[in-house]
Parts: C-alpha cells; structure tokens; sequence
C-alpha cells in the first residue's frame, strides 16, 4: 500500500536509464497491469514500439474492458474480488469520436453517445485486429510490484486465481493500467448503520426496473447521480437526488432535489434544511479513488489526497522511470487520451527518444503543481484536464515525444458536450460532427430515453 509522506529516496539519473536501455536490447520485458481501455492500447503500443518486446498483460477478470464488460452481477465474482461495470442502460456523456482508438475509432453508424454494447464491440475488435488476446492473462491478479535494484527492474507477484497459485516475474517495465472506477468512496453519514434500507454504491447500481414502487435516494450531483436518478425515476415511487451544488442540476421534473444529507435515520435522512425523508433504497454516487494495493513504498510514488505523484506528465515515474500510469487525467477524450499517454510513455520507452533528465522532469512537474495550486485543481482535482488544460495536455505531451496529437476540435466538442450536460438533462438529444481540424456542428435530434454515466 502507498504511504503518504514517504521520502522518495529512491531514484537513479537519465544516463542511467539509457545504459540501463541499452543494455536491454535485443529483448524488453513489459508488465501491463489490466485489460481494461488503457492496458489494450498500451499493449499494442509496447508490441508496435518495440518489435523485440516481450509484452505480459495480467487481468484479474475474465474479460477484456474492465467496467466496460457489462455483468447484471453485483458485489463479488467467483474469485471473491469486487465486481465493477456500467449499468444496462448505459449511453455514455462523452463524445464518441474520443470513445475510440485513433487507429480504431467507434462505428461510424453508430450514436453520438453510444451505449456499453458499443463500447465493448469497438474493444473487442481492436483486440482482435491487434491479435491481443494472447498476451492476456486473464483471472491472474497483481499482488506485488517491488523494485530490484541489483537488476534494475521490477519483480512483480502474480497470483493464479483459478489454480490459487503465486509466481514471481521480473520485468524491465511496469504499466499500471488500473483505471480508477474500482475504489468506490461512500461517505460515513451519522446513522449510517442505523438505516434499515439497502444501502449500495453505483458500482453495483443496474437497472432502474429494480427500484419498481420504491422511495430512492441518491447521495451526489456529480455526473453518476445526474444520470441514475431520472433513469431509475421512471419505475420508482418517488426519487430523492442530495448534492451540494449551488443550483439545481438537471434531472427532469421526476427527480426531487435536496441539499446535503444532516444524518440518516432508521428509515431515511435528514437533510441540512431540516427536512426529513422517508426511504426503501440509498445510492451512493460519490465516486471512486485511485487504488494501486499492490504498489510497494519502495516504487517511488505516493498516493495521497487521491492523487499519485511526482508523475512525468501524469504518466512517467520521475523517481523509478520506467513505471508509468495510463489512464488517471479526467475531464479529457478518454480513449484517445490514454492512447496518446501509451505513445508518449512508450516512445521514451522503447528507447526513440531519450528521457529528459531527474531534474528537468521535476521542474515540470512542479510548475504543473503551481499552476494547479492557482487554478485551485488539488487534492482529488490534481489530475483534471480543465479548461484549456486539455488540448494544451495533448500538444505538449505530443510534441516532447514528437509524436501526432489530438486535432483542437476533439477537445472542443468534449468541452462544449460537458457544458451541455451541465445546462439541460437532454444533452444527448444532438449528434456531434467533425468538419475539419477546429470545427464541428452539433445537430438536434428526436429525444432519446436511456442515459449514463462514465464519471
């Protein structure tokens, strides 16, 4: 487990690195943590980049695409390890044209904002055109990522889920493709153990049907709880929705709004107006946090205020850099960004380019914490792409690599559908167009009913 505050003793200069490179050659050994979106392209690219590249990828499921890979099981699977995925009637908020890989983007016939099927077809098709499946371990769980520093690499544990058997790897690099939708937070309401309900996170959330002639309430106003409540309003007696923002958020007219839960009852909540409710249900949709378990204190990050540092651009290691993560900014085109994060990382990797020295990554890194600091984008808002945070995110990671970035309208059709999602619950009722580079239109279109969340 992470510790907070640990001193990074642990680190070794640039000219290390690259004899440590050179010496790799002919053949590199590269350790994928997950199967998910960000572990798939970070696979390919390892096997592109480097065509001596031994590539292992370790997923702790049975599928491919992490929270993606819809089950209508909640909790825990066969092998006791904790259940994630969307929900049945899930269409996403986010653009199709950054759901994809730039070599592999989603179906052209498909919606503007597609569904879990969608998604999960456009991924099982890039494994299949990359011919991937064959360096998935599938059911093998990380359980230990420790540094050796008599070789220079990682010894990684694996544990066999179906045989219950452990084994020791060693690897040259280590990518931890995770994600970070696995960790749910649920606050500590007073009563909490009080209420004689059902009380759940919306990791475990499926269908609205389930909530048939019941009182619901759902705890956050972030993207999950905007969706679920009006999806699940349709079958219930009568949904709640609690946030702490300023002004209404909107969820259509079947969704009553409260401010923050006071404390919860034997039989529902009291709310900072002082009101009180009456419930059968409670959701909880306040987020995850990033989870690395099986990351030991000598990796040479820390985990603290649900942010990971000191990180090269969100992704490279600075202390041990030949560790990255794919995957943790927010507020960004999802696939695409963790594809470019995979190109970037895997440029210095493979040795194309050489990685810029201890010092000037810490420089970055830090002028990157200032600006934050201004912006007011710490703690659980370090890794956020706000604003023009984004397309600047793509260009200078692009060109330190000196590889091909994310057309400026990519960025722009994100940030005008977030804005939409913020202004009417019927954000999803247009379709999304590229014209060129910079410029797309948005057209409307009948309205739809199904809607989700992937934040």
């Amino acid at each position: 487990m992470l510790h907070n505050g640990y001193d990074l003793l642990y680190s070794y200069d640039n000219f290390k690195i690259q004899s440590h490179l050179a010496q790799l050659a002919p053949s590199t050994t590269y350790c994928i943590i997950g199967a998910g979106p960000s572990g798939l392209c970070t696979a390919k690219h390892a096997l592109t980049f480097d065509h001596n590249a031994t590539v292992k990828v370790f997923e702790q499921s049975q599928e491919i695409g992490g929270l993606w890979a819809y089950t209508e099981k909640t909790g825990k699977d066969l092998n006791g390890l904790d259940i994630t995925c969307m929900y049945a009637n899930l269409r996403t908020n986010l653009i199709k044209q950054g759901m994809g890989y730039p070599d592999y983007p989603i179906d052209e016939q498909a919606a503007t904002f597609v569904t879990i099927s969608d998604v999960i077809k456009q991924l099982e098709g890039y494994v299949d055109k990359y011919q991937l499946k064959k360096y998935i371990h599938f059911q093998h769980q990380v359980v230990r990522v420790v540094r050796n520093f008599e070789t220079n690499q990682w010894n990684v544990l694996v544990k066999d889920l179906t045989s219950n058997q452990f084994t020791m790897h060693q690897f040259d690099f280590v990518l931890v493709c995770n994600g970070h939708y696995s960790s749910p937070i649920v606050p500590s309401f007073p009563g909490r153990s009080m209420f004689r309900g059902r009380q759940l996170h919306s990791k475990d959330y499926r269908r609205g049907e389930n909530y048939r002639d019941e009182r619901v309430l759902v705890i956050g106003g972030g993207h999950s709880g905007m969706d679920i409540a009006p999806d699940i309003a349709v079958y219930a007696d009568k949904v709640v929705l609690s946030h702490r923002c300023k002004v209404p958020v909107h969820t259509g007219d079947r969704v009553v709004q409260k401010p923050e839960v006071l404390r919860l009852t034997p039989t529902g909540a009291e709310f900072v107006d002082g009101t009180e409710e009456h419930f059968d249900v409670i959701i909880y949709c306040t987020g995850y946090r990033y989870s690395t378990p099986f990351l030991s204190v000598d990796c040479g990050v820390s985990l603290h205020d649900n942010a990971i540092s000191p990180l090269y651009y969100h992704c490279i290691n600075i202390n041990q850099p030949t560790m990255a993560f794919i995957g943790l900014p927010f507020n960004a085109c999802l696939m695409l960004m963790m594809d470019l994060q995979a190109r970037f990382c895997m440029t210095f990797f493979s040795g194309q380019k050489p990685l810029p020295s201890k010092q000037e990554m810490l420089n970055t890194w830090q002028k990157d914490q200032d600006e934050r600091q201004v912006r007011g984008l710490t703690g659980k808002l370090t890794h956020m792409l706000a604003g023009d945070l984004q397309q600047r995110y793509y260009d200078d990671v692009a060109r330190i690599a000196g590889i091909v970035s994310l057309k400026p309208v990519l960025a722009k059709m994100h940030a005008d559908c977030i804005n939409s999602k913020n202004e009417d619950v019927n954000f999803r009722n247009y379709e999304y167009h590229i014209v060129d580079d910079e410029n797309f239109v948005k057209v409307k279109i009948p309205p739809k009913s199904a809607s989700s969340s992937v934040a």
